[in-house]
């Protein structure tokens, strides 16, 4: 059976048409496209979208429907993708030196991007829609229910492990005026950071987690672990436990994926995070049965769906204001928004806020939603 067969009956089992008229329909101009995708998968796919051999008005619908019928389990998996795995297994991916490379490809692409994609207050993780209309209302409803379930109380000291541009610390340090820390390994997040919290007293550190030393009140991670890496969860939890001060509290807030997994996309792992794989619930739980008790886990997944179309409509309507981004790349990024909000709204990632202390140390815990 041709490349092109097998293509078109797995794009009829998801409903999906050829040049059709619907949104998800998937219109071809290089008809090389199905032996690049049978052969390649998912990398086949997303890479020849990049090269313009094929476009779709609604990527997200399509991708939906793809991910609706499990689809990678229809494929045998491919060479490439085999040694992906096997190199995965094998090598730890987020060492001290290749970590730090690793959050320059994605946080050093350019601020300017960032300040037309995401809100006011550069959050670049999901927002909280429970009761907000807009992105920039998200984000803040987001940074205060970090804040509530940590319980948060003037002078309290708090570190932010990958504090990203610093949103959420000047909002508990203007709130609940506490004592501020934010580490990152990117020098183009540091250096925003400082700029935009001038004045407030924040301390941000270009600085790998494991390197760090203090006591804390409260420890936060938002959209951190998932570029930890499973072989470094027991050594992330660990650093979290010399640096939590006794009777604190930590949040960590992470994209999930409902398998374990050692390895990510390789779409994901080339372009977007090398060496990010989404940790499971069960490789979380796993890594701190020991030593944490998980007080609380709140899955609010499909509001990154609607987290991603925001980011993806913010950044559509400003590409012509940097020019620097070529035509290639502007497809990567749109088909990296869409194709995350498809695996959301499909069921396949969810996104977690953990609370946990340390076991030896259990009070009754009152969350907040």
């Amino acid at each position: 059976m041709s490349s092109q067969s097998v293509a078109m009956n797995l794009l009829a089992q998801a409903g999906i048409t050829v040049n059709g008229p619907e949104a998800y329909s998937i219109h071809v101009h290089n008809p090389k496209l199905w032996d690049r995708v049978l052969a390649q998968k998912q990398l086949g796919l997303a890479e020849s979208y990049m090269d313009g051999w094929w476009d779709c008005q609604a990527i997200d619908q399509m991708l939906t429907k793809f991910l609706a019928i499990d689809i990678l389990t229809l494929l045998r998996p491919s060479p490439s993708l085999a040694a992906h795995t096997i190199r995965s297994n094998m090598l730890n991916n987020q060492t001290k030196k290749k970590a730090a490379s690793n959050a320059k490809h994605h946080y050093n692409i350019g601020n300017d991007l960032y300040t037309r994609m995401l809100d006011p207050e550069m959050a670049y993780s999901c927002g909280y829609w429970a009761k907000a209309k807009t992105l920039p209302a998200a984000q803040i409803a987001k940074f205060d229910l970090i804040a509530r379930k940590l319980a948060l109380k003037p002078g309290m000291r708090v570190l932010d492990i990958g504090s990203g541009w610093g949103g959420f610390l000047r909002y508990a340090t203007k709130k609940y005026h506490v004592e501020a820390v934010g580490i990152s390994p990117a020098d183009n997040q540091i250096k925003l950071a400082k700029q935009k919290s001038k004045g407030l007293g924040i301390t941000f550190i270009q600085q790998d987690y494991r390197d760090l030393t203090g006591q804390f009140d409260r420890i936060v991670s938002v959209g951190m672990m998932e570029h930890v890496g499973p072989k470094n969860y027991k050594t992330f939890f660990a650093k979290c436990d010399e640096l939590l001060a006794p009777g604190g509290m930590m949040l960590h807030h992470t994209i999930s994926s409902n398998e374990t997994k050692q390895v990510t996309d390789p779409f994901f792992d080339r372009y977007i995070f090398p060496g990010g794989v989404l940790p499971s619930l069960a490789q979380i739980a796993l890594a701190t049965e020991k030593k944490w008790l998980i007080e609380d886990v709140h899955n609010f997944g499909p509001d990154y769906d609607k987290t991603l179309m925001a980011w993806h409509k913010n950044i559509n309507a400003k590409w012509k204001e940097i020019p620097a981004y070529d035509e290639r790349f502007r497809r990567m990024w749109n088909y990296y928004l869409l194709s995350s909000a498809a695996g959301f709204r499909a069921g396949h990632l969810n996104l977690l806020q953990n609370v946990m202390r340390r076991r030896s140390e259990r009070e009754t815990y009152v969350t907040a939603r």
